[in-house]
């Protein structure tokens, strides 16, 4: 089954969890969903990598490679450190928080030249962005990053089990609604059944009272009557004991109607609000 983050979560929400956090950290970060498209707005992108490394046919090619294939924290190919997370939902990989677009160290001018020349960009362009990139640890890169996946995650899991819990709630109480018909069908057919019993009962009487009129001729007639009145008090028996489960058929949907929505509110006020990622010291 394909599972798309935005088919169950509030992106505004997603959003400003990403956005809360990247203030914090001063990192750039998006999200992709499971083919590698984006499906969030972009943070702290820096021109770096934007406007420069990305804004080249091969550079674009590279970064691309890099937003596939990168894994935890690792140096991308143009010299910044990025990092990528999986958001995974009972096992599945449902897409990534991707990011980073640091420095670790204060950087080699002479490397980056080469890669701007490779790249063919402006070097000395190149050089004035770089300078506008945050240098940031590995250890705290790395911190940063598991604490934005973990928090993505935690946040797409109670989504979709919420969204999981209305649909179940969906599907049985439309199942109330069939089974509140079925018992209005079986309430009819016991009422017309109650209209033949007494049907039957008058003929019964009848046939007993014309049989004690004629005699003797009549007692095969009153075997036939006493048939009849038999008949009438089984199907009676039957008739309350068709209304004993009807009612029980409707003091269970009843209780599962009371019982369903009371919990459907209960687990959406479990369901908290992912609170703000605490600010990283500076440098």
């Amino acid at each position: 089954m394909d599972l798309r983050i935005q088919d169950f979560c509030d992106m505004q929400e997603f959003n400003e969890i990403m956005s809360s956090w990247a203030m914090a950290t001063g990192l750039a970060t998006v999200a992709v969903g499971a083919d590698g498209e984006y499906i969030s707005d972009c943070f702290n992108f820096t021109d770096f990598c934007i406007k420069y490394t990305r804004g080249s046919a091969e550079g674009k090619r590279r970064c691309e490679e890099c937003d596939r294939t990168g894994k935890g924290v690792y140096a991308c190919h143009a010299g910044l450190v990025d990092f990528a997370e999986d958001l995974v939902i009972d096992g599945q990989k449902v897409g990534a928080v991707i990011g980073g677009q640091v420095l670790p160290e204060n950087p080699d001018e002479e490397k980056f030249r080469r890669t701007a020349a490779e790249l063919k960009i402006n070097p000395d362009e190149y050089i004035d962005a770089l300078h506008k990139v945050n240098v940031r640890t590995k250890e705290a890169i790395d911190a940063s990053a598991r604490l934005l996946g973990m928090t993505l995650n935690n946040y797409i899991n109670a989504c979709y089990y919420q969204n999981g819990t209305k649909k179940t709630m969906a599907t049985l109480n439309e199942g109330i609604k069939k089974t509140n018909g079925l018992v209005q069908a079986i309430t009819d057919c016991t009422a017309s059944l109650q209209n033949l019993q007494k049907r039957q009962r008058i003929v019964a009487i009848n046939a007993s009272i014309e049989a004690a009129r004629v005699g003797e001729a009549g007692k095969g007639f009153a075997v036939v009557a006493d048939e009849v009145e038999k008949l009438s008090q089984k199907s009676s028996e039957t008739n309350r004991n068709i209304e004993d489960i009807v009612n029980q058929i409707r003091e269970t949907v009843s209780a599962l109607t009371v019982h369903g929505g009371s919990s459907l509110q209960e687990g959406e006020g479990d369901l908290e609000e992912p609170s703000a990622p605490a600010p990283e010291a500076k440098d």
